[in-house]
């Protein structure tokens, strides 16, 4: 006796638990192979459970049942034929059938009898709506389709990218099958907002029709070609973010990948063997000599008057809206001071190449900056908190997690480094790069953006001499670096030219009084202008 037991296959990696909905066929009778003979639902869709092979069927659970994924739900015995099960069952098979193709949700397609079983399979369709990034998040952006309406996809692949108040984030195909979708880039929709459908039953087809495609290329093909001949597999999420931002066709490269998968190596290579090409001269074909052109003077150009609109961006939008809101609800006011940073370019310069073969990254100025900040929000703990008015409390922090400010070409964005009162500064060097690359490839998450306690922004990078950062909410106090210049400074009754920075600090006057900001402010000068302290934590 061969005995198929059937389990609840894996929908998604958030679904772990399904629900039976409903037994489409009777316990105990004889069943096809593909008959749908069980429907069961998820969090997202109902989908229908097909025969995994011809045979009597008997069922281990019941209608309403919740059964975690991977459990056995029904046995098939192989051995028996449609005449093992009684007229009684045959009668219900029957009429079970003819339920079964009642149902609006299988289509089924019959080109003849022979191939019927074949040419008909169950159509699931997946709804993928717009999950909740957050309790602030009730609206998106579509910001890009990333995949062509009615294409094949692989689970897991990216198909939108959306754009929310603080970062963008790419929707994965929670099944393999062809995408179709409901909206369009630009459109603004609220989450839980259906944004595709996946027609699983679509990935069985497209499997048949590739093997199809690749026999009859391979046959096509000459003899002494048949190395040249490129696969017919998928793209994997990074190649098809290269082929798509390069314009290229999928089935002009050859994939090296598991079943012919083009990689993310294959589409470099076919991009690198293809700006070969464009450069190699022909050697059959003469050159012709470039005929001299008179050399003109540019025509001046009129007085334009055009006017252009954009659509502003969701983050551009939630910047200019939490700007405004640090300015109208905080009592704003700005502390300055100067810092020499003789002794920081000196340590820089002495170990900054050990430090890197070390550890593999640059030895910076924000290290020292962040450094010096966590240990004097140590020891002023009101630069540190939180302030809510309507409470009428003061919320305090043992730990610094601060904010960095990161230019990205869709605005600035403050990401979170985390508990940097106890990190080294290898450590603090590479949560920024790893920060900054992320904002830069749109790839910060949530949690990475929300949650610090004190911001640091370097407006020096850009040539900024001076000026006036705003708080940026619920926080209460921020931190703005400049641009290092030699300037003249008196030291020990001497004239000498020393690296100096301005550092202003502002801060929300309602729980910081001018005396804690000026002494925490003198404190991180007085830890970069004596570094050694802060490794000796003195």
């Amino acid at each position: 006796m061969a005995i198929i037991e059937m389990k609840i296959p894996t929908s998604g990696e958030s679904i772990t638990e399904v629900t039976i909905a409903e037994l489409l066929v009777e316990d105990g009778s004889y069943v096809e192979m593909d008959q749908a003979i069980m429907e069961v639902e998820t969090d997202k869709a109902n989908m229908e459970l097909p025969a995994e092979a011809a045979g009597i069927v008997h069922f281990t659970v019941e209608a309403g049942d919740d059964v975690a994924v991977g459990t056995v739900v029904a046995t098939i015995n192989t051995d028996a034929d449609s005449t093992s099960a009684t007229d009684d069952s045959a009668e219900k098979v029957a009429e079970s059938t003819e339920k079964e193709e009642e149902k609006p949700t299988v289509e089924v397609e019959q080109t003849d009898t022979k191939n019927a079983t074949e040419n008909a399979p169950l159509k699931a369709i997946i709804e993928m709506k717009i999950p909740s990034s957050g309790e602030s998040i009730t609206e998106v952006t579509i910001a890009e389709l990333l995949v062509e309406d009615g294409s094949y996809v692989e689970m897991d692949q990216p198909i939108i990218e959306v754009e929310t108040d603080k970062a963008n984030m790419e929707l994965p195909a929670e099944a393999a099958g062809i995408v179709h979708f409901m909206v369009e880039a630009g459109d603004d929709v609220s989450v839980g907002t259906v944004v595709a459908k996946i027609d699983t039953s679509g990935a069985k087809s497209q499997n048949k029709s590739e093997e199809k495609e690749e026999t009859q290329t391979a046959s096509s093909t000459p003899p002494n070609t048949q190395n040249t001949t490129y696969a017919t597999g998928h793209p994997s999420p990074a190649a098809a973010k290269l082929i798509s931002e390069n314009n290229l066709q999928a089935n002009n490269i050859r994939g090296t990948g598991p079943d012919g998968r083009i990689t993310k190596e294959d589409v470099l290579q076919h991009l690198q063997q293809k700006t070969t090409q464009v450069e190699r001269p022909t050697p059959s074909v003469k050159k012709a000599e470039p005929k001299k052109v008179k050399e003109t003077a540019p025509t001046p150009k009129t007085g334009s008057r055009g006017i252009r609109k954009e659509k502003m961006s969701r983050l551009r939008k939630t910047i200019s809206r939490r700007l405004l809101a640090a300015k109208n609800d905080t009592a704003m006011l700005t502390t300055f001071n100067e810092v020499d940073l003789t002794e920081v370019m000196a340590i820089r310069s002495k170990y900054k190449e050990t430090f890197k073969e070390k550890h593999e990254i640059g030895l910076g100025f924000m290290s020292f900056f962040s450094k010096a900040c966590a240990m004097a929000l140590m020891e002023y703990p009101l630069v540190n908190g939180y302030i809510d008015t309507e409470a009428g409390e003061i919320e305090f922090h043992d730990f610094v997690d601060i904010s960095v400010a990161v230019s990205t070409p869709k605005g600035l964005v403050v990401p979170v480094l985390r508990n940097v009162e106890t990190m080294t500064l290898e450590e603090i060097e590479k949560g920024i790069k790893d920060l900054a690359i992320k904002g830069r490839d749109g790839k910060l998450t949530m949690d990475e953006m929300t949650g610090g306690t004190f911001t640091i922004s370097n407006g020096g990078i850009f040539g900024s001499l001076n000026s006036t950062p705003i708080i940026n909410p619920p926080q209460s106090a921020i931190l703005g670096m400049h641009k290092i210049q030699e300037r003249a400074m008196v030291i020990d009754g001497e004239i000498k030219i020393r690296p100096m920075m301005y550092l202003a600090v502002s801060y929300d006057h309602r729980i910081i009084d001018g005396k804690e900001a000026v002494r925490f402010l003198v404190r991180v000068k007085e830890l970069l202008e004596e570094p050694m302290k802060m490794f000796l934590n003195i």
